[in-house]
């Protein structure tokens, strides 16, 4: 019976050594191998062929040309159950290959160095590569293909329980994971040549946006237990640390994701945030971080509870003591300082994150959001408008002070994170007041108001939408609001304008809506 033969070519050789001493001592294997493959192998004491000389055909173009060749190919795609093929290969003297165990040059993580450039990146594009692994994963029926090195235990294992062969289920399953692997490879490249060297529009959507989705982890459950959830990386997903505490949620993600999108708004200031149900409770910003923690806390401390905390800077001792008398389910922070992390490991049931990304950065990380819908994929680029003092405009006869604009300028920056319709009431740098996801401007409106009670006077409004009547200005006065900063737009932009006039309201027509369903 002749020997049986596996293609082993890796960029990745953690394991290498040990799995084709096995597939070599255990199995009986033949081992075709090039480059730096080859030479660890042979370092090791594994007889391996070097693949020219299986070939019988050299390295081109410095070893850009090697594994393409009819011998390697169709070893590979060999229909063992054909006889017309199983001859054709005995009359050209071509052998057939079993295995073949093979991952790509690195372009993913090279794409990641800014400074390359094109012409560099483009040379780790693997192109023989991926076709060995599309060729072996086609051929599956009789042909083992993997790509990664948590695989080599179990093919080994496989190989014992079944006499040295593998089972089709195995093989199946690796051929599924090769073509996910050589789509995602091809979708990176695709994605950083479009960025790169296309002459399109880059600002507008992409005709063909590819989606590289790699799963990170289950989740228990989704947004309910009796929904299925998982957590999938892509090409610009942010890291993360668990410090302490249970695995995240789905819920836990989404919240996370918006405590850390507000106070990102804030990069040269300390900002802190408290979300539930994906909207804040309360935000602020102050004079150092523990003071922006408890300004934010003080603006709802009864929705505060089970909430997340999002801050922009470490978390410090003094934060960490009056967290711990609260429950909260997760704080989410560029650090901690490591007296504070031992203080709120005490409570083992806190979620402490730890984000890799600083908020400077964070805020322009993200390209696009996604909704899944019945249609298909809707597809938007990331909300990252600046407000411009220099380009909004005050509309109204009574002019703003600079703490009102001030005021502003952090209350239309919440109001950009918060549900649709969106009102959010500030004053001294921190909320009093927020109205979120109703289904009428004065709903939200009057939520607002009524949570901020009388500490409405000589604070100011944000609105994420126009104003569509002057109702909204009716309650603004009567709660003795000094300014209001919003989009503009509406047909009755001059009848908001007068009504604010009447009562000797300022107000800022930015020009930019911030809707978020």
């Amino acid at each position: 019976m002749s020997k049986k033969r596996a293609i082993i070519s890796v960029y990745d050789k953690e394991g290498v050594a040990d799995f084709a001493r096995n597939l070599v001592e255990k199995f009986d294997y033949e081992i075709i191998s090039t480059g730096g493959t080859y030479d660890l192998l042979k370092e090791n004491g594994i007889n391996a062929i070097e693949l020219s000389q299986f070939t019988g055909f050299r390295e081109l173009l410095s070893g850009r040309v090697k594994s393409l060749h009819p011998a390697i190919h169709a070893g590979i795609l060999l229909d063992r159950d054909n006889p017309n093929d199983v001859q054709e290969l005995k009359d050209k003297d071509i052998t057939p290959i079993d295995m073949v165990i093979v991952n790509l040059y690195p372009f993913f993580d090279a794409s990641k160095g800014v400074q390359i450039s094109a012409k560099n990146l483009i040379e780790y594009i693997d192109i023989g590569g991926v076709t060995l692994l599309r060729a072996a994963a086609k051929n599956y029926s009789y042909v083992t293909v993997a790509y990664k090195p948590e695989k080599y235990n179990e093919i080994i294992n496989n190989l014992e329980e079944n006499k040295g062969k593998t089972n089709i289920d195995l093989r199946k399953n690796l051929a599924i994971e090769a073509f996910q692997y050589t789509s995602m490879y091809d979708s990176v490249i695709s994605e950083q040549l479009y960025t790169r060297l296309s002459d399109i529009d880059t600002s507008k959507m992409p005709t063909i946006l590819n989606m590289n989705l790699k799963k990170i982890q289950d989740l228990r459950y989704g947004e309910n237990p009796h929904q299925a959830a998982a957590l999938y990386e892509t090409t610009d997903s942010i890291k993360y640390e668990l410090l302490n505490g249970k695995e995240l949620s789905y819920n836990n993600l989404v919240d996370l994701t918006a405590a850390y999108n507000i106070v990102s708004e804030f990069i040269d200031v300390p900002a802190a945030c408290i979300i539930k149900h994906s909207n804040p409770c309360g935000a602020a910003i102050g004079d150092n971080i523990i003071d922006a923690y408890l300004k934010a806390f003080e603006c709802d401390s009864i929705s505060a509870f089970g909430g997340i905390i999002g801050l922009n800077q470490s978390v410090t001792v003094q934060m960490a003591n009056h967290i711990k008398q609260i429950f909260f389910e997760v704080i989410i922070a560029p650090d901690f300082e490591p007296e504070a992390l031992e203080i709120l490991k005490t409570k083992k049931n806190l979620r402490l994150v730890k984000m890799s990304t600083p908020a400077i950065e964070y805020k322009y990380t993200q390209k696009y959001n996604f909704k899944k819908l019945p249609f298909g994929l809707l597809t938007q680029s990331a909300d990252v408008a600046e407000l411009n003092k220099d380009t909004f405009k005050v509309v109204t006869e009574t002019k703003p002070d600079e703490r009102q604009i001030e005021d502003m300028i952090f209350a239309w920056k919440v109001a950009k994170h918060v549900n649709s319709n969106a009102i959010v009431i500030a004053k001294d740098r921190k909320t009093l007041g927020i109205g979120a996801g109703q289904t009428s401007r004065i709903a939200s409106m009057e939520i607002a108001l009524s949570q901020a009670c009388e500490q409405t006077k000589d604070a100011v409004i944000a609105s994420d939408g126009f104003y569509p009547a002057i109702d909204n200005i009716h309650a603004a006065a009567q709660s003795r609001i000094a300014a209001i900063i919003q989009p503009g737009g509406s047909i009755k932009d001059q009848d908001v304008i007068t009504e604010a006039n009447k009562y000797n309201i300022a107000m800022i027509c930015t020009g930019i809506r911030h809707f978020k369903h």
